[in-house]
Protein backbone atom coordinates (compact mmCIF):
# COMPACT_ATOMS: atom_id res chain seq x y z
CA UNK A 1 0.00 0.00 0.00
CA UNK A 2 1.26 3.76 -0.90
CA UNK A 3 0.33 6.79 0.89
CA UNK A 4 0.93 10.14 -0.47
CA UNK A 5 1.41 13.14 1.52
CA UNK A 6 0.74 16.88 -0.33
CA UNK A 7 1.86 19.42 2.51
CA UNK A 8 2.54 22.74 2.28
CA UNK A 9 5.62 23.87 4.43
CA UNK A 10 9.04 23.02 4.20
CA UNK A 11 9.09 21.69 7.75
CA UNK A 12 6.26 19.53 7.21
CA UNK A 13 8.41 17.64 4.17
CA UNK A 14 10.01 15.74 6.82
CA UNK A 15 8.33 15.63 9.83
CA UNK A 16 5.02 14.85 8.16
CA UNK A 17 6.04 11.35 7.01
CA UNK A 18 7.64 10.97 10.70
CA UNK A 19 4.47 11.56 12.39
CA UNK A 20 2.44 8.72 10.01
CA UNK A 21 5.33 6.50 10.94
CA UNK A 22 5.44 7.07 14.68
CA UNK A 23 0.80 6.68 14.70
CA UNK A 24 1.97 3.42 12.60
CA UNK A 25 4.04 2.04 15.24
CA UNK A 26 2.19 2.39 17.78
CA UNK A 27 -0.93 0.94 16.81
CA UNK A 28 -0.21 -1.52 13.72
CA UNK A 29 3.64 -1.79 13.80
CA UNK A 30 3.41 -5.11 11.37
CA UNK A 31 1.94 -2.93 8.77
CA UNK A 32 4.64 -1.69 6.56
CA UNK A 33 3.27 0.77 3.89
CA UNK A 34 5.09 2.82 1.35
CA UNK A 35 5.62 6.33 1.65
CA UNK A 36 6.38 8.23 -0.82
CA UNK A 37 8.08 11.58 -0.75
CA UNK A 38 5.57 14.16 0.00
CA UNK A 39 4.81 17.17 -2.72
CA UNK A 40 4.98 20.46 -1.24
CA UNK A 41 2.31 23.26 -2.60
CA UNK A 42 2.57 26.63 -1.81
CA UNK A 43 -0.70 27.06 -0.21
CA UNK A 44 -0.94 31.26 -0.68
CA UNK A 45 -4.48 33.02 0.36
CA UNK A 46 -6.54 31.55 -0.94
CA UNK A 47 -6.45 27.94 -2.04
CA UNK A 48 -5.59 27.98 -5.74
CA UNK A 49 -7.71 25.42 -7.08
CA UNK A 50 -5.72 25.03 -10.64
CA UNK A 51 -2.71 23.80 -7.92
CA UNK A 52 -4.62 22.02 -5.59
CA UNK A 53 -6.01 19.35 -8.79
CA UNK A 54 -2.29 19.65 -10.28
CA UNK A 55 -0.93 18.19 -6.86
CA UNK A 56 -4.17 15.59 -6.56
CA UNK A 57 -3.43 14.65 -10.06
CA UNK A 58 0.24 14.12 -9.21
CA UNK A 59 0.06 12.13 -5.92
CA UNK A 60 -3.05 9.88 -7.68
CA UNK A 61 -0.24 8.73 -10.47
CA UNK A 62 2.17 8.28 -7.86
CA UNK A 63 0.32 5.95 -5.31
CA UNK A 64 -1.34 4.03 -8.11
CA UNK A 65 -4.10 2.28 -7.90
CA UNK A 66 -5.05 1.22 -4.43
CA UNK A 67 -2.99 3.99 -3.06
CA UNK A 68 -4.04 6.27 -0.33
CA UNK A 69 -3.30 10.53 -0.32
CA UNK A 70 -3.10 12.57 2.66
CA UNK A 71 -3.18 15.97 2.75
CA UNK A 72 -1.80 18.33 5.65
CA UNK A 73 -2.36 22.36 5.52
CA UNK A 74 -1.92 24.89 7.68
CA UNK A 75 -5.46 27.06 8.58
CA UNK A 76 -3.69 30.17 8.85
CA UNK A 77 -6.86 33.09 9.04
CA UNK A 78 -9.21 30.24 7.54
CA UNK A 79 -11.63 28.47 9.03
CA UNK A 80 -10.72 24.69 9.17
CA UNK A 81 -14.41 23.29 9.20
CA UNK A 82 -14.90 25.37 6.29
CA UNK A 83 -11.47 24.88 3.91
CA UNK A 84 -10.99 21.50 4.61
CA UNK A 85 -14.52 20.54 3.19
CA UNK A 86 -14.22 22.34 -0.19
CA UNK A 87 -10.74 21.25 -0.68
CA UNK A 88 -12.07 17.40 -0.09
CA UNK A 89 -14.95 18.00 -2.37
CA UNK A 90 -12.72 19.16 -4.71
CA UNK A 91 -10.14 16.51 -4.51
CA UNK A 92 -12.63 13.74 -4.54
CA UNK A 93 -14.42 15.38 -7.63
CA UNK A 94 -11.69 15.37 -9.57
CA UNK A 95 -10.13 11.73 -8.35
CA UNK A 96 -12.88 9.78 -7.28
CA UNK A 97 -10.81 6.57 -7.90
CA UNK A 98 -8.11 7.45 -5.08
CA UNK A 99 -8.95 7.16 -1.03
CA UNK A 100 -8.19 11.05 0.16
CA UNK A 101 -8.00 12.81 3.56
CA UNK A 102 -7.61 16.48 3.83
CA UNK A 103 -6.69 17.63 7.54
CA UNK A 104 -6.59 21.35 8.22
CA UNK A 105 -3.91 22.26 11.58
CA UNK A 106 -5.55 25.19 13.20
CA UNK A 107 -3.89 27.66 12.94
CA UNK A 108 -0.80 25.90 11.94
CA UNK A 109 1.13 22.43 12.52
CA UNK A 110 3.55 23.59 15.31
CA UNK A 111 0.40 24.55 17.81
CA UNK A 112 0.17 20.75 18.22
CA UNK A 113 3.62 20.99 19.76
CA UNK A 114 2.44 23.72 22.13
CA UNK A 115 -1.10 21.58 23.05
CA UNK A 116 2.00 19.22 24.76
CA UNK A 117 4.27 21.42 25.24
CA UNK A 118 5.12 19.44 28.64
CA UNK A 119 6.06 16.72 26.77
CA UNK A 120 8.89 18.99 25.47
CA UNK A 121 10.46 20.15 28.35
CA UNK A 122 14.71 20.77 28.26
CA UNK A 123 14.45 19.65 24.69
CA UNK A 124 16.45 21.54 22.31
CA UNK A 125 17.16 24.43 24.28
CA UNK A 126 13.15 24.91 25.61
CA UNK A 127 12.89 25.66 29.05
CA UNK A 128 12.51 22.82 31.72
CA UNK A 129 9.71 24.14 32.85
CA UNK A 130 7.82 24.89 29.84
CA UNK A 131 4.03 24.70 29.79
CA UNK A 132 1.58 25.02 27.15
CA UNK A 133 -0.37 28.78 26.71
CA UNK A 134 -4.30 28.66 26.75
CA UNK A 135 -5.97 27.48 23.96
CA UNK A 136 -3.20 26.79 21.96
CA UNK A 137 -4.75 26.36 19.03
CA UNK A 138 -5.92 30.07 18.40
CA UNK A 139 -2.21 30.93 18.70
CA UNK A 140 -1.57 33.41 15.78
CA UNK A 141 1.84 32.72 15.45
CA UNK A 142 2.80 29.11 17.03
CA UNK A 143 6.48 29.12 15.10
CA UNK A 144 7.03 32.26 16.85
CA UNK A 145 5.74 31.22 20.39
CA UNK A 146 8.25 28.33 19.89
CA UNK A 147 10.92 30.59 18.60
CA UNK A 148 10.22 33.06 21.29
CA UNK A 149 11.44 29.99 24.13
CA UNK A 150 14.32 28.73 22.13
CA UNK A 151 17.93 30.32 22.68
CA UNK A 152 18.53 29.87 19.11
CA UNK A 153 15.20 30.32 17.61
CA UNK A 154 13.03 28.17 16.11
CA UNK A 155 14.41 26.65 12.77
CA UNK A 156 11.10 24.72 10.92
CA UNK A 157 13.48 22.20 9.14
CA UNK A 158 15.54 21.19 11.94
CA UNK A 159 13.06 21.45 14.84
CA UNK A 160 9.88 20.04 13.49
CA UNK A 161 11.00 16.77 12.78
CA UNK A 162 13.01 16.45 15.91
CA UNK A 163 9.76 18.15 17.96
CA UNK A 164 7.63 15.36 15.54
CA UNK A 165 9.56 12.66 17.10
CA UNK A 166 9.20 13.32 20.73
CA UNK A 167 5.85 15.41 21.41
CA UNK A 168 2.98 13.96 23.33
CA UNK A 169 0.67 12.48 21.05
CA UNK A 170 -1.99 11.83 23.52
CA UNK A 171 -1.69 15.34 24.95
CA UNK A 172 -2.19 16.92 21.44
CA UNK A 173 -5.07 14.95 20.65
CA UNK A 174 -7.22 16.99 23.13
CA UNK A 175 -6.72 19.59 20.31
CA UNK A 176 -9.60 19.02 17.23
CA UNK A 177 -6.96 19.28 14.73
CA UNK A 178 -4.74 16.52 16.04
CA UNK A 179 -7.57 14.30 16.60
CA UNK A 180 -8.37 15.05 13.48
CA UNK A 181 -5.16 13.88 11.69
CA UNK A 182 -5.06 10.57 13.95
CA UNK A 183 -8.52 9.73 12.99
CA UNK A 184 -8.14 10.12 9.33
CA UNK A 185 -4.50 8.08 9.37
CA UNK A 186 -6.75 5.26 11.32
CA UNK A 187 -9.34 5.68 8.21
CA UNK A 188 -6.64 5.85 5.18
CA UNK A 189 -5.27 2.70 6.70
CA UNK A 190 -8.12 0.79 8.39
CA UNK A 191 -6.84 -0.02 11.95
CA UNK A 192 -8.82 1.11 14.98
CA UNK A 193 -7.85 4.06 16.72
CA UNK A 194 -7.74 4.34 20.62
CA UNK A 195 -10.61 6.70 22.03
CA UNK A 196 -9.93 10.43 22.57
CA UNK A 197 -8.52 11.65 26.19
CA UNK A 198 -11.13 13.97 27.80
CA UNK A 199 -10.31 17.12 27.47
CA UNK A 200 -8.68 19.12 30.44
CA UNK A 201 -10.34 22.56 30.84
CA UNK A 202 -7.79 23.67 33.62
CA UNK A 203 -4.91 23.73 30.54
CA UNK A 204 -7.54 26.20 28.23
CA UNK A 205 -7.77 22.99 25.27
CA UNK A 206 -11.00 23.06 24.48
CA UNK A 207 -12.68 20.65 22.05
CA UNK A 208 -14.20 23.51 19.27
CA UNK A 209 -16.54 22.33 17.25
CA UNK A 210 -15.63 21.95 13.38
CA UNK A 211 -13.17 18.57 13.46
CA UNK A 212 -15.51 16.22 14.29
CA UNK A 213 -16.39 12.77 12.65
CA UNK A 214 -17.40 13.29 9.23
CA UNK A 215 -20.66 14.79 9.06
CA UNK A 216 -21.09 15.54 12.71
CA UNK A 217 -19.65 18.38 14.84
CA UNK A 218 -17.83 17.85 17.75
CA UNK A 219 -19.34 18.22 21.04
CA UNK A 220 -18.60 21.19 23.39
CA UNK A 221 -17.74 19.38 26.80
CA UNK A 222 -18.33 22.90 28.39
CA UNK A 223 -19.60 26.76 27.42
CA UNK A 224 -17.23 28.67 25.84
CA UNK A 225 -17.25 32.52 25.28
CA UNK A 226 -16.84 33.82 21.98
CA UNK A 227 -13.89 35.90 21.45
CA UNK A 228 -14.26 38.62 18.83
CA UNK A 229 -13.48 35.94 16.22
CA UNK A 230 -14.35 32.66 16.36
CA UNK A 231 -11.54 30.14 14.97
CA UNK A 232 -13.86 27.49 14.66
CA UNK A 233 -17.98 26.92 12.48
CA UNK A 234 -20.21 26.67 15.07
CA UNK A 235 -21.95 23.19 15.35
Amino acid sequence: MKLGLIVEGHGEVQAAPLLVRRLLREWAPALQPTLLPPHRVARGQPVKEEEFRRAIEFMARKVGEGGRILVLLDADDDLPCQLGPRLLECAKRHRPDRTISIVIAAREYEAWFLASAESLQGYRGLPAELSAPPAPETVRNAKGWLDKHMPDGYQETIDQPAFTNRFDMTAARRMDSFDKFVREVGHLFGIPVPPRPPSDRSRGVQRLSGQGPAGTPSPRPWPRRPGPREEYCSG
